[in-house]
């Protein structure tokens, strides 16, 4: 078990197609992982009672001689906000628990027919309510690197099932950093795609104008691959772009030379000084920014004036528009119903809400409620929209004289679980850097940078490239990626100690 579940996507593909190992025996090697070490880590809330059927099938093709997908019979992890037609989705909420959807999510639909082997699904916060997975209804899951520490979040549980190596892939949705955080403080790679390049149908919403599903992997290429599976137009996605994508894959590929970082501009925001982040992920963040000088990059200092005021703007948005979306869990159409003797279909809506929603999702409804109320909307919601374009502008501006802007994927590594959960101001901070992303649609890429030298943990850095421009992301992360893993002897991931040798 401990070789198959060590490869990346890309290595098990390899092995996969040249016979050496089976889809069969690959999907067994991490349902064994998981069911050794996720009792500790609670990455999963359910796990695929057909795994292995699927994997056999697949094994069945390659042998009568079809010609398969690259990426076909390696296991997939899928975040909960995903909806499944053979496992629960329920988003992490009581409010859904049990939940079976007559279809796919689009996304989930494509790794399918690339012959991707769904897992089971991963833990996350209430409707991806938070930054560190501790808002699930089903209890939070724990940092493979401290167990005692949050994984990020609201894809804690999609991250963390990939650094404790239960799966070589997963899918995730990033609408405040969901994706990118949990990258940061997990060790691994995520991906947030430029707006409407992945579908989003059968993506629970929270904010529509924000979600975007993504991959999370260990390494730069693995995320190309899978980028490759789910992205492109649906016309079930009303938001989905008919943009004709290059290969992530080549892309990453191609970046893993270094070449590109030649003459490469890198714009660093004035605006985000070294004394607003943990002093390990500042040094870390300076440290990869000299490793990519060093490879002939360019620092550029450049001013995103608007980008202080992108936390306030964004949770007037996303909570104006999770009230609206999460209108639909009424007790009347599906899901959870608590019984009112006597009452009406209010008083039936207003107990089954009060049960089924948890203290995170009910304050951001509240909240957005309020914003989008008579009197308050111009006041709130609509000047939120109006800093959201002076962001967009922030980004246009910095780009015309920078290639990609580089930032510290979060601003503190892992804290302790319980340490934030009744300080929500401090919690929602964590998304400092990976907001202005989603409120001006453009693709990010957070990769690990290192261990903060003050406590150990992982650290990442994001890179941010124009709407339309992920493969620049691929190219500049596969080859800052390449740098560091031989600087360190190998792979960040094999540093983590918390799991080494089974669960604590």
């Amino acid at each position: 078990m401990g070789d198959i579940i060590r490869l990346t996507a890309a290595e098990l593909a390899e092995k996969l197609r040249s016979g050496d190992v089976s889809s069969a025996e690959a999907t067994q090697a991490h349902l064994d992982r998981i069911a050794q070490v996720d009792g500790d880590v609670h990455a999963f809330l359910h796990v695929s009672d057909h795994a292995v059927e699927t994997a056999r099938d697949i094994d069945a093709r390659r042998l009568a001689g079809e010609d398969l997908p690259e990426l076909a019979g390696v296991p997939l992890a899928v975040k909960d906000v995903l909806v499944t037609t053979d496992m629960p989705s329920t988003s992490a909420s009581k409010i859904l628990e049990g939940y079976m959807s007559p279809y796919d999510a689009t996304v989930v639909a494509r790794a399918r027919a690339a012959g991707l082997v769904p897992l089971g699904k991963t833990n996350m916060d209430e409707f991806a309510m938070g930054s560190s997975t501790e808002h699930s209804a089903y209890g939070p899951t724990h940092n493979p690197w401290d167990l005692d520490r949050i994984p990020g979040g609201s894809g804690g549980g999609s991250a963390a099932a990939v650094a404790a190596f239960e799966a070589p892939l997963a899918l995730g949705s990033d609408t405040g950093g969901s994706i990118r955080q949990p990258a940061h403080v997990t060790g691994t790679v995520g991906v947030k795609p430029t707006y409407g390049g992945v579908s989003r149908y059968g993506a629970i919403a929270l904010a529509s104008s924000l979600d975007q599903v993504g991959p999370v992997t260990r390494t730069v290429l693995d995320a190309g691959l899978l980028h490759d599976v789910i992205g492109g137009h649906d016309p079930h996605d009303a938001t989905s772009l008919t943009t004709e994508w290059p290969s992530f894959a080549a892309a990453a590929r191609e970046g893993a030379s270094g070449e590109v970082l030649r003459g490469l501009r890198v714009g660093v925001v004035k605006e985000l000084p070294d004394d607003g982040f943990q002093p390990g992920v500042a040094r870390s963040f300076r440290d990869a920014l000299a490793t990519l000088e060093a490879a002939g990059a360019e620092i550029v200092e450049i001013s995103a004036p608007n980008f202080e005021y992108a936390v306030a703007a964004y949770y007037l948005i996303l909570p104006a528009e999770a009230s609206s979306n999460l209108a639909k869990f009424d007790s009347v159409r599906f899901g959870l119903r608590s019984e009112v003797a006597g009452g009406t279909v209010e008083d039936v809506m207003s107990v089954t809400r009060d049960a089924g929603f948890g203290p995170e999702v009910k304050r951001r409804i509240i909240l957005g409620t309020y914003a989008l109320s008579a009197g308050y909307y111009d006041a709130y919601y609509g000047s939120a929209q109006k800093v959201r374009t002076l962001i967009q502008q922030d980004f246009a501006r910095a780009f015309a004289g920078v290639d990609v802007i580089a930032t510290p994927s979060a601003p503190t590594t892992a804290f302790r679980l319980g340490e934030k959960i009744d300080d929500p101001l401090s919690m929602y901070l964590n998304d400092l850097t990976t907001i202005p992303a989603n409120l001006a649609g453009v693709p990010g890429i957070s990769i690990p940078s290192g261990l903060a030298h003050d406590d150990g943990l992982p650290v990442g850095i994001q890179f941010l490239a124009p709407a339309h421009e992920d493969a620049r992301l691929y190219r500049v992360g596969a080859a800052l990626e390449a740098l560091l893993v031989d600087a360190w002897g190998g792979p960040l991931l094999d540093r983590a100690p918390a799991l080494e040798g089974g669960a604590r």
